[in-house]
């Protein structure tokens, strides 16, 4: 599993929006669209407000680990 597959999931499982989630990390609801379908991916700074949003480790987020809470 990969970074925009993992983002959406968990976006759709926490039922929250686009909008909701770029307000949150500071960025345009574009940008969270591009995460989403892998055109682009997200700054360091990105990653981690992503990852704290959702209490999510990194390696979780970007699809190295099935399990959300190792490294946390």
């Amino acid at each position: 599993m990969n970074l925009s597959t993992r983002l959406k999931e968990l976006r759709k499982l926490n039922n929250v929006t686009q909008k909701q989630l770029a307000e949150f990390i500071g960025a345009s609801e574009r940008g969270v669209q591009n995460y989403e379908q892998g055109s682009r991916k997200p700054a360091y700074d990105m990653l981690i407000a992503i990852a704290d949003y959702f209490d999510v480790s990194i390696d979780y987020l970007v699809g190295r680990t099935d399990n959300p809470k190792i490294n946390k």
